[in-house]
C-alpha cells in the first residue's frame, strides 16, 4: 500500500508539472510564442470583423493593445451574448496557445472556458469571480 501511495504522489507530481502553465500579464504575450500559457489582464474592447469573427483587445485600446483573443464564427454560437460588447472592462485569465499575427500575440479561442472573469485588485492580487462565462 506505501508503495501505491508514493507511485501515486509521484504521478501526480509529474501531471500537475505537465499541465501547469505560467500566468503572465498582456505585455508579457509576445515573450511565449508557442507556448501554451494563462494571459491574466483587462479587455479594453472588441469587435466582429466581416467574416464574423471575434477579436478582443487586452491591455489596450486597438491598435495600441498588447493581446488578442480571436473567437472564430464556428466558436462564436458557445458563448453567451456577444463579447465584444459584454466583455469590455472585464479582467480574465485567458488559457490557450500564444501564436504570432500579424506582429501580435494571439490566443483563438474555441470554449467559453478558454476565458475566466477574475477581479484584479490594486496589489493585482487575482480572486476568481466567475468560473467562466458560457
Amino acid at each position: 500500500m506505501k508503495k501505491f501511495l508514493i507511485l501515486f504522489l509521484f504521478m501526480a507530481m509529474i501531471t500537475g508539472k505537465i499541465f501547469a502553465q505560467k500566468t503572465v500579464a498582456a505585455k508579457d504575450a509576445s515573450k511565449h510564442i508557442g507556448e501554451t500559457i494563462k494571459i491574466c489582464d483587462r479587455v479594453f474592447g472588441g469587435n466582429v470583423t466581416g467574416s464574423n469573427v471575434t477579436l478582443l483587445y487586452f491591455g489596450g485600446n486597438y491598435p495600441n493593445h498588447l493581446f488578442t483573443v480571436v473567437i472564430n464564427n464556428v466558436d462564436r454560437v458557445k458563448f453567451k451574448g456577444k463579447p465584444e460588447i459584454d466583455y469590455r472592462g472585464k479582467d480574465f485569465i485567458v488559457t490557450g496557445r500564444v501564436i504570432n499575427h500579424e506582429g501580435k500575440p494571439v490566443i483563438i479561442a474555441t470554449e467559453p472556458s478558454n476565458l475566466k472573469v477574475v477581479m484584479i485588485d490594486n496589489d493585482h492580487t487575482v480572486m476568481l469571480r466567475h468560473s467562466t462565462l458560457k
